[in-house]
Order: C-alpha cells, then structure tokens, then sequence
C-alpha cells in the first residue's frame, strides 16, 4: 500500500470513494478542495491510500495561517467534519503518519482532525461535541408522533403566527442576512456570501436552503443544508432576534425534517453543538440523539491541545465588542477573521 498526494486527476475516483465508504462524509467530496483554494486561498493536500491500484484511504488536509490564530492544518475547517476515512484502522494509521508529514512540511503548531469516530488512543482529542441525528420516516407525521406532547403543541402554536417556507438557491441572500444577524449576536465573524454560493453551485442537487419568512413577507429564520448517502447534514442555522418569542425556530425546524421525510432521507443530523448547550437542549426536543463528535490533534510544535473557541476567556472581550458592531461593518471585516477561524 502506497500514500499518495492527489491531484485533479484523481477527482472522480476520490468521489466515488467518498460515496462508497461509510466511513466517509459529505465533507470529504473532492469539491471543497477547490472551495477551499479559490474563496479562502488556503493551502491543501487530499491523501489517499492505494493499494494495488485501488483507493482505500482518504485524508483531507487544510492549511490555515494568520498572525491572530497561528498556523495550523485542520480536516475539515468550517464545518462538522473530516478526518481520516480508511477501509480499515490501519488504513487509517498510514494516512495520519503522512498527515503528520505534511503537517511538518506546512510549519503547523498542530492538525486538528473532527472525526465520528475515536482515533487511536496516543492521540489526545476533545470531545466536547455531538452532533445531534433525527432517525427519519417517509411519512413526516409518523417522526412528529415521536415527539412529546409538549412540543407537537408549540410546533402548532408557531405556525399560527402566519409563518411560511420557502426553499431553494435563490434564498440565499436573506438567508446571509439572517445568518450575519445571528453571528453579530454570538460574537462570531461571518464568511462572505461567496462561499456560500460556491458551496451551492459545486453541489446543486445535495445542498438545499431555507428561509421562513413571517406573515409580511419579512425574512425571519433561514438553514443551510447538505445531503450524503441519505443524510442530510444541517451546516448552518440562523433566527432573527425579534421572532424568537413567536417561535420561528420551531417552524424552520419542522419544515426541514418535513423535507428530509419527503426526500427518501433515513437521518438528518441537526449539526454540531457544544454539549449541554442550550443548542444542545433545544435539538433534544425534535427527539433527537447525540452523536458523540471526536477532535483529535496531531501536535507538532505545541504540547497541548488548542483552544480556539469561543469559551476560551482571551476571545470575551474581542466577542463582546464584535457584538456592538454595525451588521454591515461585520459583513465587511467578518470574512478577513473567519477565513482562519477553522
């Protein structure tokens, strides 16, 4: 078996890999390779593992560098996951050894791989993520009767605020509104509208987009998702302040599993969250079941493990003053920050 360094040539049979193996992901698609290059700039290495001509292996790497964040490599930054996805542990073993490797040609502090699964135990990891999955029906009333009383009766209540979905690519720029919106309030840098639109052009037929617009026709909660082999993966969510009371959550939510029953989908996984957050909470009560979320490092120059996230107290003043900003001073100076936030 031989550890390669793909290139375009090796397109086709990347993907067909990454549809085929379970231990692949919407993520690892050989698209948000060029994602990656032409809206960020970063760097990139795809392996593979070949043996006897065949692919067994596949490890994403991405290069991120900036003096306010350092320089490091993750798989995959931006979104739920990456990592290593091999045939077999040993696989897997020989991808992160090359991983390592280009990890020292890079310079970085350290690789940050977000995988499903728990790596090798030598690798210190966090696991301070779950990824909360919704187990589907053809018929979206039978996943509804799963639900508590309690929470069929607010899904009711919502709707009676005249709320109404809408779905498809022409959303997207009210759905980058309501997201700049929701990230200004978190304190967190958003990407350019770009990236969401190259996003949705490399995969026309495994993206969708939601806006739920009130009874005025204004916009007030909107989602970003992806499909993979029957899974639709939440990316990103937004609800504007001022409709959470009228619970335009609760609406955008059900209309997305309503959508994943209609399309054939078996699982819907709501994105990540922090455990015990209250994003965290809010997802259990769609019925929904955690799935534990491993970040594991390969440090090079530094001895413990990072950590960039928003709990770390060095980033509660720069997130407090990022929350009094301007929307449109944070869609302007957002994107230089987010493009090394992995």
């Amino acid at each position: 078996m031989a550890i390669i360094r793909c290139d375009d040539a090796h397109r086709s049979r990347w993907n067909a890999f990454t549809l085929g193996s379970p231990r692949a992901s919407f993520y690892h698609r050989w698209e948000w390779r060029e994602i990656n290059e032409r809206c960020f700039g970063h760097a990139t290495t795809y392996l593979a593992a070949v043996d006897d001509g065949r692919l067994v292996g596949i490890l994403p790497l991405v290069r991120l560098k900036s003096l306010l964040f350092g320089n490091l490599a993750c798989s995959m930054p931006f979104v739920n996951y990456g990592g290593p996805a091999g045939e077999s542990d040993d696989v897997e073993e020989q991808l992160l050894q090359a991983a390592g490797e280009v990890a020292d040609e890079w310079g970085v502090e350290y690789v940050e791989l977000r995988s499903r699964r728990r790596l090798p135990d030598r690798y210190p990891y966090s696991d301070h993520k779950v990824s909360m999955t919704i187990a589907l029906d053809p018929d979206p009333e039978v996943v509804l009767g799963r639900m508590k009383r309690e929470q069929r009766a607010e899904i009711r209540r919502a709707y009676k605020h005249g709320f109404v979905a809408r779905f498809g690519a022409d959303q997207v720029d009210e759905f980058y509104r309501i997201l700049s919106e929701s990230w200004r309030e978190m304190g967190t840098p958003i990407y350019r509208i770009d990236y969401l639109k190259a996003i949705l052009a490399a995969f026309p037929d495994a993206t969708r987009l939601c806006v739920v617009y009130d009874a005025d026709g204004r916009p007030a909660a909107g989602a970003f998702d992806g499909l993979h082999n029957g899974t639709w993966e939440g990316m990103w969510l937004g609800i504007r302040s001022e409709y959470r009371r009228q619970l335009a959550g609760y609406v955008l939510y059900w209309e997305l599993i309503r959508h994943a029953c209609e399309s054939g989908a078996q699982l819907f996984h709501l994105g990540r969250s922090s455990k015990d957050s209250g994003g965290d909470q809010f997802k259990k009560k769609w019925n929904a079941e955690a799935l534990q979320l491993y970040w594991t490092y390969l440090l090079r120059t530094r001895r413990e493990m990072p950590t960039l996230n928003p709990t770390n107290p060095k980033y509660q003043l720069a997130i407090k003053a990022w929350r009094r900003l301007p929307l449109a001073m944070t869609q302007v100076m957002g994107p230089f920050l987010a493009r090394s936030i992995p």
